[in-house]
């Protein structure tokens, strides 16, 4: 189905109400009075042969009788004639269409399966985009356009809330307008038969008129797509989310089809959202994040003039995960020479109750010129005789002057009343109306922020390279379930793993005593010798593990007494034989565990933690979405309370933590590259300050006899792409799609070009790039986005970039935008040419209709490559640049040409 512009949604010109009602309690009458009843200045034109007229508006028999085609159609009739009323709107060329059909809830889940089936069959002809069905419908206050079930009136505003809860959309709206929260676009979802979370986020994330995007989500039925479109909206601007079931969930595990709710915070950690808990939570962090200048640190002051209340506040910022500022000495002296000797607890500045509104302007001027202050909040406590307002204003022209970070707490004050929270306001600072809620949005700002950086974090490379052989490990997954076996043996997970660098003990499978001597032997003492039954998956709870034994006839004895506590815990058990295993180093060790997790909705996870038997009682863990880097792994292990032991303490020396990243990275390779992997279980691991060791090892397989190669929600590397080549100049070269590890070699690359190269590449004077924007070149997403980079060792042996050529692919991947850029003192070598072709191939490969660039009309050099390669070129000489156009792939079905 075509992905065309969804301005025919959420700018219509005009709108036809298929199924408009007489019938106050009809979905067309409700739909007619709201759209009516607003400030939409378009015509509405109902449609129901029924009636000449509905509201007082003339009624057309059908859609072919309209006398000019609508932008938006909406469908209000029985379920069952809602495919043929898209047919009917499409071939008349209206863009998109509404569908909220009476009844619809009530159906069955296999009808409503079959008639959203027949829906997109109807709608794939002309490429019409469909909300819906069900749900409520759509408000966009600035056009006054209410094309919802919902009465309340929406304040315009630069939010956009988007819904899968219908109850919420008119929930929200009574409670937004009570607090004069206004709204760029509201939208519910409904049962998202074809437009789906991710096309709303490419939309909202390019609209002018949206600062911040609201999400609230049920449930996630695409996950790849979502993540993409969430990773790009969060670059643009701030994405919120709230998703129900955070605590419900962990006591009554929800339908496996659903996910698990630690594996959605991690996807929204991930995409760079932020996710909050409660409905007031959600608008106070958007207040915050849309309207507060960049967070340069995690330090606050509170600035009040009631200490008490400044304590408390003190109290819920540590609490929630915040820190207190230091004073520096210029600051100390400055606020002492103002308040007297008794203003500081601790980060708290108490002005007393009788601050006057100088004093306010004076000790925020100080608190601002302090390098340890990376924020204030400015606490107003209510006393006779002290003007509020004042306090307000003298604020407000200190925050003129500052790019600092300040939130404010007017307590007790009437909002009605105007004058200090407008004052506050117009000076762009976010005000709540207790202590309470604007330390919780500063919290809020701290994890915005943090996402923010994990977004645009540059990974280490790795400690050392891992060249995994998947084919290899394939193999013995494979071998195992032609057996009928969906569960790898000890060895047999070890070998798996041992084809991607993982470091685990030997262990042999042995069927009975005697062959258990021999494999001790071979292994060499001390050994641990341990159970295998499908009948008990964890020996240790049986006393199915006897440890550090010795000798043969110990072995023996050992094998006999394992089976005979197993078999006396559960009778029935078949025993299958032993693991004789390697005892592993514990001297010094800290017991980890590592694992992957396959799920439902974003595919695999690994999820690290403390180890061993304590792991059932502390529950330390924390989870992370494949594929990983260094600097994913290390925040994940970070994000668990056993990392401060790992680092050391007390004399103890800490462990190798770049170790665990790298294991991580390799199970993360591991469960990502092996479909049919279902889980991986590493308990424990021993680390140590000389790396890590894995003591036992379980792989589980999934029965599906066809897993979904396409099960990453994130897309990883695609080492498939690489490709080397041979310059003019005889030098060997790799062409490769471009890694975060890249960016070193990327500011080097720059440092290469002359300045008229990089004005050619970015249309003006460029002179240095910030690690933001490197990052944004260098940390790309792989589904929607491509970057080639020619790479190759310089003298000393170290990889340096030679050029770069990236295409931009809109979503609906009708068009892709190109650039490419060589190092200018290595022109002439045919570099240019290779780059281009390899884009070129890519972007075919991949179904994208059309290539496109622009050239600044001087550069003849890219326009005369251009051309070589089958571009069209049309030089603009009023903007002084030429347009290049590739086609590549002709438009599908009701797929039309990019414009």
């Amino acid at each position: 189905m075509s992905a065309r512009s969804l301005d025919a949604l959420f700018r219509p010109n005009s709108v036809a109400v298929i199924g408009a009602s007489a019938d106050p309690g009809h979905v067309g009458a409700v739909i007619m009075k709201n759209l009516l009843g607003g400030k939409f200045l378009g015509p509405v034109m109902p449609v129901n042969p029924a009636h000449d007229a509905i509201s007082g508006v003339l009624c057309y028999k059908s859609v072919d009788t309209l006398p000019l085609t609508p932008d938006l159609g909406v469908i209000a009739t029985d379920p069952d004639s809602v495919p043929e009323y898209l047919r009917d709107l499409g071939r008349r060329g209206v863009g998109a269409a509404v569908v909220l059909p009476p009844g619809w809830a009530k159906l069955p889940r296999e009808a409503k399966r079959a008639l959203s089936a027949r829906m997109l069959e109807a709608a794939a002809p002309s490429g019409i985009r469909i909300l819906g069905p069900s749900g409520l419908g759509l408000v966009v206050p600035g056009l006054g356009l209410n094309c919802s079930l919902a009465t309340s009136e929406a304040i315009p505003g630069r939010i956009a809330f988007i819904s899968q809860s219908a109850s919420l959309f008119s929930a929200v709206l009574d409670w937004a307008g009570t607090k004069g929260i206004g709204f760029s676009h509201i939208l519910s979802l409904g049962d998202r038969v074809d437009l789906k979370y991710a096309d709303i986020l490419d939309y909202m994330a390019q609209d002018p008129h949206t600062r911040s995007i609201l999400l609230y989500i049920e449930s996630v039925t695409d996950a790849r797509s979502f993540m993409s479109a969430s990773r790009a909206a969060a670059r643009n601007k701030p994405v919120l989310v709230i998703k129900p079931g955070r605590k419900l969930w962990s006591i009554y595990p929800p339908d496996p089809s659903e996910g698990r709710d630690e594996v959605y915070e991690e996807a929204f950690r991930r995409a760079g959202m932020l996710r909050v808990g409660e409905i007031d939570a959600l608008f106070d962090a958007a207040q915050t994040l849309a309207r507060s200048r960049p967070l340069r640190g995690e330090q606050l002051a509170i600035l009040t003039n009631g200490g008490s209340i400044g304590i408390m506040a003190a109290d819920a910022l540590l609490e929630g995960g915040g820190a207190l500022a230091d004073f520096d000495a210029e600051a100390s002296e400055s606020l002492s020479d103002l308040l007297g000797p008794n203003w500081l607890r601790h980060g708290v500045v108490d002005m007393s109750f009788d601050a006057a509104p100088a004093d306010y302007a004076e000790a925020l001027r100080a608190l601002l010129r302090s390098p340890g202050v990376n924020a204030v909040l400015v606490i107003h406590v209510p006393f006779p005789g002290i003007s509020a307002d004042a306090a307000a204003t003298a604020m407000a022209e200190v925050l003129a002057k500052t790019n600092r970070t300040v939130l404010a707490c007017w307590m007790g004050y009437d909002p009605a009343s105007g004058g200090a929270l407008k004052t506050l306001n117009d000076a762009g600072v976010p005000t709540y109306e207790t202590p309470d809620q604007a330390v919780s949005a500063f919290v809020h700002l701290l994890r915005y922020r943090r996402n923010q950086e994990l977004l645009m974090e540059m990974p280490a490379s790795l400690p050392s390279e891992f060249a995994p052989d998947p084919n290899a490990a394939r193999a013995v997954v494979e071998c195992a379930f032609a057996e009928g076996r969906l569960t790898l043996t000890d060895p047999e997970a070890k070998e798996v793993l041992g084809y991607y660098g993982v470091t685990a003990v030997a262990s042999q499978f042995t069927e009975d005593a005697d062959d258990a001597v021999a494999a001790a032997e071979a292994l060499g003492y001390p050994v641990a010798v341990k159970i295998v039954s499908p009948d008990i998956p964890q020996p240790f709870d049986v006393g199915g593990i006897a440890l550090d034994v010795t000798g043969g006839e110990a072995v023996r004895e050992a094998a006999e007494a394992v089976r005979s506590r197993a078999l006396a815990h559960v009778p029935d058990a078949h025993i299958e034989g032993y693991v004789i295993q390697e005892m592993g180093k514990r001297t010094g060790a800290h017991e980890v565990t590592i694992q992957a997790r396959v799920d439902p909705v974003f595919g695999p996870y690994v999820v690290f933690g403390q180890g061993g038997i304590a792991a059932r009682v502390t529950r330390d863990k924390a989870v992370a979405l494949t594929p990983l880097n260094m600097s994913l792994a290390r925040d994940l292990i970070f994000r668990t309370r056993v990392a401060a032991a790992l680092k050391g303490a007390a004399g103890q020396p800490g462990t190798d933590i770049d170790a665990i990243c790298l294991t991580l990275n390799q199970i993360s390779q591991c469960v990502a590259d092996l479909e049919r992997i279902a889980a991986i279980d590493l308990n424990p691991i021993l680390a140590t300050p000389e790396g890590v060791q894995v003591i036992g090892a379980a792989i589980r397989l999934t029965p599906e006899e066809q897993p979904n190669p396409h099960r990453l929600a994130i897309r990883p590397y695609p080492r498939e792409l690489e490709e080397c080549v041979t310059l003019k100049s005889g030098r060997h070269a790799m062409l490769r799609p471009i890694r975060p590890e890249d960016e070193p070699a990327h500011f080097a690359f720059f440092k290469h070009l002359s300045p008229e190269d990089l004005r050619f590449r970015f249309f003006g004077v460029v002179r240095e790039l910030t690690h933001t924007e490197m990052a944004r070149l260098t940390q790309i997403d792989y589904e929607r986005e491509m970057a080639f980079i020619a790479t190759a060792p310089d003298e000393d042996g170290a990889p340096e970039t030679l050029g770069v050529v990236r295409a931009s692919t809109r979503p609906d991947n009708s068009s892709a935008e190109f650039a490419v850029i060589v190092r200018s003192d290595l022109k002439g070598l045919g570099l240019g040419r290779l780059l281009m072709e390899k884009i070129i191939r890519y972007c075919k490969d991949r179904g994208t209709r059309e290539l496109t660039g622009q050239a600044l009309m001087e550069n003849g050099g890219m326009q005369g490559l251009a051309d070589k390669l089958g571009f069209s070129v049309v030089r603009n000489y009023d903007e002084e640049v030429a347009e290049m156009r590739l086609p590549l792939n002709e438009p599908g079905p009701g797929e039309t040409a990019p414009a």
